[in-house]
């Protein structure tokens, strides 16, 4: 924000937040006309503050803001429809939609369709109404294409030949598919997934792992290195469970 900010009102998630000097809060928030943008919440960890209740994740609120640069002055927020309950077996996917957001999105770049598609993600989330994986990777592959890193899934990138689902590919990140191999670059993958991906309709369990791999791979690239702090409590999770299963007797 280079401008003086005076936002009122807008529809907005938060994604993220921690603790700021004694007692506020810095707030990464998803705004529909404003996209990422940072916020100072001032004394919202008192006892009495009026945001104490509202700034958790995945709740639609109506946010209102003033501010000048980097980081702008929460001055209301009221909730925008009732609190949105993710079960706990969704929890941590709800996480990571909020991470795949917080870093690859660029403050105060607006993208409003990719705002909706997150809140129609949450709303599945919730109810449950669609497989977990195929929800995940179409968010995925539509925040990809928000951000211009979308997907090549419809021809070869050395070919230009359309991509068969009989044959394998290896998918390089900012490529696309390539025929055959190319040295240890990219992944290998199906035509068949990638045309699945492309048309968002993933059958079948040898699909959703081949997807998960693609996206997995190509998100990593996109990162940099960097590793998400959702994936590892996934994995943390999953140790755990096997060394309960492996310690329960026969």
């Amino acid at each position: 924000m280079s401008a003086y900010a005076k936002v009122e009102l807008e529809p907005a998630f938060v994604l993220h937040q921690r603790p700021y000097r004694e007692s506020s809060l810095l707030l990464e928030v998803f705004g529909l006309h404003s996209g990422r943008v940072g916020l100072i919440a001032k004394g919202a960890r008192r006892p009495k503050s009026s945001f104490k209740s509202l700034l958790g994740p995945f709740r639609e609120l109506l946010l209102s803001w003033r501010g000048r640069g980097e980081l702008g002055l929460l001055v209301g927020a009221e909730p925008e429809g009732p609190a949105r309950v993710i079960p706990s077996a969704s929890l941590v996917s709800g996480l990571y939609l909020n991470e795949l957001l917080v870093r690859l999105l660029h403050r105060h770049d607006p993208h409003p369709e990719l705002y909706r598609q997150y809140r129609e993600t949450l709303h599945a989330l919730a109810s449950a109404d669609r497989p977990l994986e195929q929800t995940l990777r179409i968010f995925e592959k539509r925040l990809l294409e928000a951000v211009g890193y979308g997907l090549m899934l419809d021809h070869a990138a050395d070919t230009g030949e359309p991509l068969r689902p009989d044959r394998h590919y290896c998918y390089v990140a900012d490529v696309g598919p390539v025929s055959g191999t190319r040295g240890s670059a990219g992944i290998r993958v199906s035509g068949k997934a990638l045309i699945a991906l492309g048309a968002e309709r993933m059958d079948g369990e040898e699909t959703l792992r081949e997807v998960k791999r693609l996206m997995r791979d190509v998100i990593n690239a996109h990162l940099q290195g960097r590793p998400l702090l959702s994936r590892s409590i996934v994995t943390s999770a999953a140790r755990f469970a096997q060394r309960v299963a492996a310690a329960e007797p026969d």
